[in-house]
């Protein structure tokens, strides 16, 4: 788990030293503290450790939160169908960047915005889900991890095969 979480990071952090540099608006006024939206189904309870381990690799990477960071944490405690409301509110905060997990808190920020970058903190199947165009060219607002299980099943079993005859 604490290599995905480390990865995530990485990607969060590329995303939130990029995202200025395409808006013409933000040249003009003076640097703000990049803002992350966080957008999780499973409540506070169930995932703390997530949380926890995400605020600690942002650590590794120079970002405090509270100094050059803020993290806005969104939780529909397990509830659905609150997630598209929490996704507009954190698209209303004008985040940099959300992260989100699983792929309903996913769909809800896809939905929510087109122009914020949302990052994937896991999807199973992101292309067949309409997350992203490809795994080799996403395409879009949307980047991340994925278990990429269904185009490796093949491949899997081809090795399987070769390995036990």
């Amino acid at each position: 788990m604490k290599p995905a979480i480390t990865r995530l990071t990485i990607v969060v952090s590329l995303l939130l030293i990029t995202a200025p540099l395409g808006t013409d608006a933000q040249q003009s006024r003076a640097w703000s503290v990049p803002r992350i939206g966080y957008l999780f189904l499973q409540p506070l309870s169930a995932t703390a450790h997530l949380r926890d381990a995400f605020r600690q690799g942002l650590r590794e990477l120079g970002y405090v939160e509270g100094q050059n960071i803020s993290i806005d944490f969104r939780y529909a405690e397990g509830r659905p169908e609150r997630l598209p409301d929490l996704a507009a509110e954190l698209v209303r905060l004008k985040v940099d960047v959300i992260v989100a997990a699983p792929e309903a808190s996913i769909q809800a920020a896809q939905q929510a915005t087109r122009t914020i970058p949302v990052v994937m903190a896991v999807s199973f199947d992101p292309v067949g889900r309409g997350f992203v165009a490809s795994l080799a060219r996403p395409g879009g607002n949307i980047t991340g991890l994925s278990s990429v299980g269904p185009e490796l099943t093949g491949k899997r079993l081809e090795l399987l095969k070769d390995m036990v005859p």
